[in-house]
């Protein structure tokens, strides 16, 4: 086996929550990410035991959403969105940025496997374009400059776990909304921050 005591339990408690095995692939494809940064042979033959499908059906569904990631990406993920809203609000001029500080072009991770550089569509953040997505942890109203402030920090200091609020507060601008909930919860790897799955971590 490949994964961990505690992987395949979180593994089989997660398959407990649905009628069927099958339905829990997505869960499982997250826990398989959250471990490796990626999705990994060896988690596509572990998922398959667990939930009784074919390694070829596991990896279809990886294969298939670009959340689910088939190459080591690295330990930030950036995302940043290009869609027509934040199009309209320069977000090319932050994809620019990010691009520059990174060195990396669409889908590249660096040598040191800091960083992973996107352009997706849209991250439901209209409202306050343009947005930037660390580890799917989003921050609205970023300018260019505190593009490069975002990823000089990450660099720097090289948080454990990184929390929408915390970035916000450090490099965002106008928000969609006001976030009626403080949550001091984040993402200590390329995964979103669900808590059901153990991929949310709290802050120190």
């Amino acid at each position: 086996m490949s994964w961990e005591v505690e992987r395949l339990d979180k593994a089989k408690e997660l398959i407990e929550m649905y009628p069927q095995k099958r339905s829990a692939l997505g869960p499982l494809l997250y826990l398989a990410q959250d471990k490796d940064g990626y999705i990994s042979n060896d988690s596509i033959v572990e998922i398959s035991s667990l939930i009784g499908i074919t390694e070829v059906q596991v990896q279809s569904v990886a294969s298939f959403y670009s959340m689910y990631k088939q190459e080591p990406t690295g330990q930030y993920l950036l995302s940043v969105c290009k869609s027509i809203s934040c199009e309209i609000s320069k977000s090319s001029d932050v994809i620019n940025k990010v691009k520059e500080f990174t060195n990396l072009s669409n889908n590249e991770t660096d040598d040191e496997g800091l960083f992973t550089y996107e352009s997706v569509e849209c991250i439901g953040a209209c409202g306050g374009a343009p947005a930037i997505q660390v580890n799917y942890e989003t921050v609205e109203g970023l300018t260019p400059e505190k593009a490069v402030d975002l990823c000089k920090w990450l660099k720097d200091v090289k948080p454990e776990i990184v929390v929408a609020d915390e970035l916000q507060q450090k490099f965002g601008g106008t928000k969609s909304f006001d976030w009626a909930v403080e949550d001091n919860t984040g993402s200590s790897s390329p995964v979103p921050s669900f808590q059901s799955y153990d991929t949310s971590k709290g802050s120190k």
